[in-house]
């Protein structure tokens, strides 16, 4: 069993989404001794944003990252992403990454009947962490929505968000928003997950 670790919030040891996704984790590898984990920062180690030279392959370690990027994602059965709310969105490194999977042929192909992805049979659990009050479908929350859609564009049912919101507004909201996802990460683990 392969699961793919993916930070993407810059704040580092201060970070909740980081915090989160290592609870995550940690409690799927005690439930699972021999799970193997590929740790992916995005914020140490960022991907280039989509240029004309990305997608000409012009930079040779450009395009070994993106590959390999994807065949991490690929070869993975479970995916937790930390996603921090930056501007009602995901942080630019995180949409630079999935700009790396979404490669036709890859997680997707276009049919005479539409869409169909390619991905399918991973499960990926978000931990998405707010400094506002954003529940899920509410306005202003583009960072679910988009995340969402973009797995299932990929063939991926399985998506689960554990949140944490209003970290910023006051110390009682972040420490009710903190147990929250807690509770939602003891729900989540032990996960159903085939060996």
């Amino acid at each position: 069993m392969k699961l793919l670790h993916v930070n993407s919030s810059a704040l580092g040891t201060q970070s909740v989404s980081r915090a989160l996704t290592r609870d995550i984790v940690g409690r799927l590898r005690a439930a699972m001794p021999h799970l193997e984990v590929t740790p992916l920062d995005l914020d140490a180690s960022p991907l280039p944003h989509l240029s004309s030279a990305t997608l000409a392959k012009a930079d040779a370690t450009e395009a070994a990252r993106s590959a390999e990027a994807l065949e991490q994602f690929l070869a993975a059965d479970v995916v937790v992403i930390g996603a921090p709310m930056y501007n009602f969105a995901i942080p630019s490194t995180l949409k630079a990454w999935i700009d790396r999977l979404a490669v036709a042929g890859k997680t997707f192909r276009y049919t005479a009947t539409g869409p169909q992805g390619l991905a399918g049979g991973k499960r990926v659990i978000v931990a998405l962490a707010t400094g506002g009050e954003h529940p899920s479908g509410a306005p202003g929350d583009f960072a679910e929505p988009y995340l969402r859609f973009m797995f299932r564009f990929f063939g991926i049912d399985d998506v689960t968000f554990v949140r944490a919101e209003g970290l910023a507004v006051s110390a009682e909201h972040r420490a009710r928003g903190l147990a929250a996802a807690r509770a939602a990460i003891d729900r989540l683990v032990p996960l159903p997950l085939a060996a």
